[in-house]
Parts: C-alpha cells; structure tokens; sequence
C-alpha cells in the first residue's frame, strides 16, 4: 500500500512539474464580430453570417500541448512526429476529455478545451481586433507552419512569431480541438456562445501543417468527429478567469 501510494504521489509531483510549463495567456473580454472577414474573398458560407459576440475574461495556452506535455499526463505518446517540444497529435477529441480529466485530478485546476469564440477572439488578439487574416500577420507563413513551409511535418511550438497578445501557433502547425459541438451561425447576439446543443462533429479551429493559406484563416471552420486521431490533430488549453 506504501509503495503504490507512492507511486501515485511520484507520479503527481511529475505531472505537476512537467505542467508547470503550461503557459497561460490571460485574455481580457470583450465584443467583436464573430466570421468572415471585411474584404476576404476566400470566405466559406459557414463562416457567414458574421454577429457580434460578447467574450468574459478567460486565459488560453500560449502554446499548443506538447509531446512532453501529453506524454506526463497519459504516460505514452500517440504523436506521428516524434519530438518533446512538438505538438502532440493523433489525439481525438476524446482523448482530449481524458487529458484534461486526468491534468485537473493532478493539479487541482479547471483546465478546458477553449470555446470556438474565444479561440477566435484570441486569434484576432482580443480587444485590439486585429483584421489580418492569419494570427499576427498579414502572410500565413510569417504566422505559422502550412502547407507551403512546413515540409510535411510539425515544428516546435512557439518557432513563430506570435501575435501581439503573446499567443504562438494559432496559424498551422496542428488544427485545434474546441469544445464546440459544430453547427451553424446565426446573425443574433451572443455572450460566451457555447455552440450547439448536440451534434455528431466537433469544431477544429487554425489549419495545420498540410494546409495551404486559405484554409488557415483565423475565420476558417473545420470539423471532425470526436473519436477521430491523425497526424494533424492536436489542441491547447483554455481556463475560465474564476476558476
């Protein structure tokens, strides 16, 4: 009994020292206009209709989860690119639910996947309301890994610039899981959408390093189902501000 209680408090202090390098970006609320851009051509009717959206305070990791990060918590790695300070991928949404399960056990904290709004309301760099189409700049290969410069493969977090709020890799380098059930937008006002009630996808928010600039707007929707993992897939943490 000693023994495996101290198995589990190793364990613990472990997971507690690797996650203390989950770095948290504090992100003040505010309203913006939620979809497609003013003066993008490339805009997909489900980023339409733009509405406004009312955010509360709320901190986002300023990186995407690692390998390191990932592999402390669950004790393996699923990850197709093999690196400590790459992105951990080829983890489903619901593997993600049992990450954060297991990280908030260990910890004592409220971690959770950000909603859709507010990865969107981080990527535009919150009250500033930046309008370029990539996070922090104009050229999606300034902002991130894509198809056109990432080699077929992930980088290291935070390689690029990140945008003005401090937040690296919200362009390219692995989608990323929000808790949203996907669904369409509609044209009324909203305070902390929490997407829709049910649904069969959850919404995937940035591009990855296999897609190209158009499909890596910050505006740009995608969507999986939650059991899926490839080698594209990953995610960063969010925390309500009173938790």
């Amino acid at each position: 009994m000693k023994k495996i209680l101290f198995v589990l408090l190793l364990s613990a202090f472990y997971i507690n020292a690797v996650c203390q390098k989950i770095d948290m970006v504090k992100v003040s609320g505010g309203t913006f206009m939620m979809g497609c851009m003013e003066g993008d051509t490339s805009c997909h009717p489900y980023e339409k209709p733009v509405h406004e959206v009312v955010v509360s305070d709320f901190y986002i990791g300023r990186y995407e989860v690692t390998q390191a990060q990932w592999e402390a918590v669950m004790g393996s790695n699923p990850s197709y690119f093999k690196g400590k300070d790459l992105p951990v991928e080829r983890v489903s949404w619901n593997d993600v639910q049992e990450f954060i399960r297991r990280l908030n056990e260990a910890t004592g904290m409220n971690y959770r996947l950000p909603t859709e709004a507010e990865w969107e309301y981080a990527a535009r760099e919150g009250k500033r309301g930046s309008k370029t189409l990539f996070s922090g700049s104009s050229n999606a290969t300034d902002a991130g890994w894509i198809f056109e410069n990432s080699d077929g493969k992930t980088h290291p977090v935070g390689a690029k610039k990140p945008n003005k709020l401090g937040i690296c890799d919200m362009t390219g380098n692995v989608w990323e899981w929000c808790s949203d059930w996907t669904g369409n937008y509609t044209d009324s006002i909203q305070s902390n959408p929490q997407g829709s009630r049910e649904g069969t996808s959850r919404v995937l928010r940035g591009g990855g390093w296999n897609c190209t600039a158009t499909y890596s707007r910050i505006t740009y929707r995608s969507y999986h189902w939650p059991a899926s993992a490839y080698n594209y897939l990953g995610f960063r943490l969010a925390k309500s501000k009173t938790d």
